[in-house]
């Protein structure tokens, strides 16, 4: 089973997928956050990218894998 911190983490690589926006999150959250609201949160992330480049979706398919 993944830390909060660990899906926190994959969390925001998600929502920085390019370098040039790099996205962090108040570690303070997990707190309030359990960790099946975690993985529901990347879940979504994951299920919303939407239309992609095929480099897009290869990088994003690593964060699949621990699912």
């Amino acid at each position: 089973m993944k830390t909060k911190e660990a899906l926190l983490h994959e969390i925001e690589a998600i929502l920085t997928y390019k370098p040039e926006n790099k996205t962090s999150i108040n570690p303070n959250y997990l707190e309030f956050l359990e960790i099946e609201d975690l993985e529901n949160i990347k879940k979504g992330l994951l299920n919303k990218m939407g239309k992609l480049k095929e480099e897009d979706i290869a990088w994003l398919e690593q964060f699949k894998k621990y699912d």
